[in-house]
């Protein structure tokens, strides 16, 4: 729960100013003075800083349990939208491997044209994702689970992690175009033989 509601009032009342003196000391209403208290609304950074000089506090002593809710509101919200983008991704990644081989077979190249619009929307959210990964500074498969786990790894198991980047990054092109291509050429075999 946000506290920063409680701790206006608690030094509003302290210094004994009614809603309407503090307003004016930071230069805003009373009704956005009672919003706050009330938890309606927030203060910006500059009404944040007047309150903590006014108030004679530090701004980490006048938002402290804020900043931890708002940090962890945020990790959450970021592992929603990295999860949520990195489904569509997968979804569109297998649908594109999937369908390359009949669309080509059957419509010749409009089936391929369809497989470059299909493959251009699958790499934006390939993008989505790799800006997550970028964000979070997480790029190997522990890093990733950890991060949609909500947790972090430790600095031994990060630094090893870091170390292993590289030759991921040369194992999934190679592992990811093999595969594309087997199963291309599955279907297209399998095409054949039925068509």
């Amino acid at each position: 729960m946000m506290e920063l509601n409680k701790q206006i009032k608690k030094y509003r009342t302290m210094m004994n100013l009614s809603q309407e003196e503090l307003a004016e000391k930071v230069y805003v209403t009373r009704q956005t003075i009672s919003n706050w208290e009330t938890g309606k609304s927030y203060p910006d950074i500059h009404s944040l800083l007047l309150l903590s000089s006014l108030f004679n506090v530090s701004l980490d002593q006048l938002i402290k349990g804020d900043l931890e809710m708002m940090r962890e509101t945020v990790s959450k919200k970021e592992i929603r939208e990295f999860n949520f983008y990195g489904g569509i991704f997968s979804v569109l990644l297998l649908g594109t491997v999937v369908t390359v081989a009949p669309l080509a077979y059957f419509l010749g190249v409009y089936g391929i044209a369809i497989t470059c619009v299909l493959f251009t929307i699958t790499m934006i959210f390939a993008f989505k994702v790799e800006g997550y990964k970028k964000r979070n500074n997480i790029q190997t498969y522990k890093e990733i689970l950890a991060f949609c786990n909500g947790e972090r790894l430790d600095e031994i198991a990060r630094k090893q992690e870091e170390a292993k980047r590289p030759y991921q990054d040369i194992l999934k092109v190679l592992i990811s175009g093999t595969i594309g291509f087997v199963v291309t050429m599955i279907l297209f075999k399998l095409l054949e033989i039925f068509f």
